[in-house]
């Protein structure tokens, strides 16, 4: 490969919408550091991350990946959306707890549970799992609350039962169960079901913030010139890359046009959102994604990682079974990780849906880094596997973590 060849990429710009975590930019810009430290360490690339600014209305920083006859400059925009995940989060015990279970219904009702379970069954469980467990200790409670009367004790000893009860419920098992984010799920369903039906005003304004925002990006990429847009998102992240670059094709086509862009879903939960019948607008804009000319889509899954729908031809069950599909890619994350750090994660189904996003301890198919920032054209992953990985020539002297890691490889 050398400063010729068409198939580097010499100047990129991403636009990452980040899954439901508590990270505000500088926060992504740390971990997406620490990951540039291990895959420097990988594939002997010298990743440079600098830091954190304002560009085009919305956090950026720039990496510069070197190698043996060749550099890329990528520009990566954060469309974190932690403001929406403070709002929903930062609500009294009591409010969190309803605002949980009425999405939960809302879910039900408009066909969710049933299609998960048709399309992932893992994800069905994972949408069960936390409504379930505060269930549990809602009912622990209550037996303990009437725990008097069960063993036969006058009715005035409710008096203290109760209030034991409720501090045994808020202060011991309530914080067991957070050991697991069940609370943090609470927030993240209350937002899934927001996103599919719009109809909560703060965030719809949140949306139209970032369509905004990706639209100057867009324009801005447009006057300076790129080899490559690229479009990332991981989990609820990619219902909000969704209806962000839906939006734009829906409102400025032409936007799209002239540029290799490339639309990448990492761990995606597109149906989370979309198989619930109100979502009939992002029904609509994953159609007029896959149907634009010059996207290339292509969905990065896991059969490890249960939160998301394995396989599933997320474009045809959205209603659009003429369209181009999303190019489906799988990894395995015991050809990323080490035995030891695999079999450390493999049971942490939240741990393990966040690898798409973290540094690699091996060469493999994938890595997030060497795809955002690296040489090579985004979709050629799509052809890469353990048999044919990705080969880039590397530089031929040693790579030291310099100053360019300081305070950020964590």
């Amino acid at each position: 490969m050398t400063d010729g060849d068409a198939s580097t990429v010499h100047k990129r710009i991403v636009l990452h919408f980040p899954g439901f975590e508590p990270l505000d930019a500088p926060a992504h810009l740390v971990r997406f550091a620490r990951t540039a430290v291990q895959s420097t360490q990988v594939w002997g690339l010298y990743f440079h991350v600098g830091s954190l600014k304002d560009s085009a209305g919305v956090p950026s920083f720039d990496v510069t990946a070197t190698g043996q006859g060749h550099q890329t400059e990528s520009r990566i925009h954060i469309f974190d959306h932690h403001r929406l995940v403070a709002l929903l989060a930062g609500k009294p015990l009591h409010r969190r707890l309803m605002a949980g279970y009425a999405s939960a219904g809302r879910v039900v009702r408009h066909g969710g549970l049933i299609g998960y379970f048709r399309h992932a069954w893992r994800f069905g469980l994972f949408f069960i799992f936390p409504f379930l467990l505060v269930a549990l200790a809602f009912l622990a409670a209550l037996g303990a609350a009437l725990a008097p009367l069960l063993l036969g004790l006058p009715v005035w000893n409710l008096l203290w039962s109760t209030p034991a009860a409720v501090a045994l419920f808020r202060f011991v098992w309530i914080p067991q169960a957070e050991r697991l984010h069940t609370l943090h799920l609470f927030a993240d369903w209350e937002l899934a079901v927001a996103m599919a039906a719009l109809d909560r005003p703060e965030i719809n304004l949140w949306l139209e913030t970032a369509v905004e925002a990706a639209r100057e990006v867009l324009i801005a990429a447009r006057d300076t010139g790129c080899d490559e847009v690229l479009v990332t998102s991981h989990s609820m992240g990619s219902t909000i890359a969704a209806h962000v670059v839906g939006a734009l094709l829906e409102r400025e086509p032409d936007l799209m046009q002239g540029r290799r862009i490339v639309f990448v879903t990492l761990g995606g939960a597109i149906l989370q959102c979309a198989l619930l019948r109100p979502a009939t607008r992002l029904r609509a804009r994953v159609g007029l994604l896959a149907r634009a000319t010059g996207i290339n889509w292509l969905e990065v899954q896991c059969l490890t990682d249960s939160i998301h729908f394995y396989k599933a031809p997320v474009v045809a069950l959205c209603g659009h079974e003429d369209a181009p599909p999303a190019r489906i890619v799988t990894i395995r994350l015991k050809h990323i990780l080490s035995a030891e750090r695999y079999k450390r994660i493999k049971l942490d189904f939240l741990r393990v849906h966040r690898q798409y996003v973290l540094g690699p301890d091996r060469k493999s198919s994938f890595d997030f880094t060497l795809m955002t920032a690296g040489p090579l054209p985004a979709f050629d992953f799509a052809s890469f596997s353990q048999a044919a990985m990705p080969q880039i020539p590397v530089i031929d002297h040693p790579v030291s973590q310099g100053p360019a890691f300081r305070g950020q490889a964590g």
